[in-house]
């Protein structure tokens, strides 16, 4: 058994990021930057636009801006510092930047995964109960439901980071990934992390069985009150309520998913860096699209805002 005082701790991490493919730095490095500010340009500019015109203070827009706000927190607690270290030979952070990136990583994602089950519910209760839903959504309920979203996902990030600051790491300390995320930590661990992975267990059954299951639920009766409807055009435009929605929490939960699942083992090979690109990079970016492309709201919203500039 080594002694305490035979432990060196390990005080900064390696992130080996994406530097095994020199050839393609450059091209890597413009493509993640350009989708880094086409990121935070559309949902900044969907946050503004909700909030300053007033047809678009309803139920649905006040969550989408959160999510805005959400998406934009979490691809910048991880891609200025991957761009950062494009072009350096060895990119190293602290065990205590490690930990900050992990926690607002982790506190912005599962935030997100509980705003999408909020955001299912209102469109349950648009399509389900349409007469009530002034009522059952109304103003007090919705800032209850974001505001629990973002202390569910504090909690749980807590939890983590807790749990995380009692472990000890002794070397060796290259991370074979892009940022600090908990499979590759706990593989780098020199000491028992089996409290931990029960842990993380329990709250992915939380964050992500159980919301995807009141997801599914609330899917359900919308599909049953989808076919209820006897017009053609009626049915129509109750998908196209929701269908946004579903794009994006499939996107969400299939591309997370899978890339933990194949990453369980704490390895990070080549394929799941550029993977988990998709779910940490390109959603964030997809979001603002997937809920403003087919949108007529939207589009009417931007008509009146150039219509008030150019007046």
């Amino acid at each position: 058994m080594i002694g305490a005082e035979n432990i060196t701790e390990v005080t900064h991490f390696i992130l080996l990021g994406f530097s095994d493919f020199p050839r393609i730095v450059g091209l890597l490095f413009v493509i993640f930057l350009m989708i880094y500010i086409i990121t935070l340009t559309w949902n900044l500019c969907l946050i503004v636009l909700i909030r300053m015109d007033s047809h678009l203070h309803t139920p649905m827009y006040f969550f989408l801006s959160n999510l805005s706000f959400i998406d934009v927190c979490y691809v910048s607690s991880t891609v200025p510092k991957m761009l950062s270290s494009f072009f350096q030979e060895q990119h190293t952070v602290s065990f205590a930047g490690c930990i900050v990136q992990y926690f607002v990583f982790s506190t912005m994602g599962l935030s997100e995964s509980c705003l999408m089950t909020a955001m299912a519910y209102d469109r349950y209760a648009a399509i389900c109960n349409p007469l009530l839903y002034s009522s059952i959504m109304s103003p007090s309920l919705c800032v209850r439901m974001v505001l629990g979203s973002y202390m569910a996902g504090l909690t749980g990030s807590s939890l983590q980071i807790g749990a995380l600051l009692q472990l000890h790491f002794c070397g060796p300390n290259v991370i074979s990934h892009f940022f600090c995320d908990m499979p590759q930590l706990l593989i780098l661990s020199c000491t028992d992390t089996y409290f931990i992975q029960v842990m993380l267990a329990i709250l992915t059954m939380f964050f992500g069985i159980v919301n995807v299951l009141v997801i599914m639920i609330s899917y359900a009766y919308i599909v049953i009150s989808i076919l209820k409807i006897t017009s053609t055009k009626g049915r129509s435009k109750a998908f196209n309520t929701c269908a946004s929605h579903l794009t994006a929490v499939s996107f969400f939960y299939t591309s997370s998913i899978s890339v933990y699942l194949s990453s369980s083992s704490g390895a990070s090979s080549s394929f799941d860096r550029f993977a988990s690109v998709f779910y940490t990079v390109m959603i964030p970016m997809l979001n603002p699209l997937i809920y403003s492309l087919r949108n007529k709201e939207i589009k009417d919203a931007l008509k009146r805002w150039q219509k008030r500039r150019y007046c």
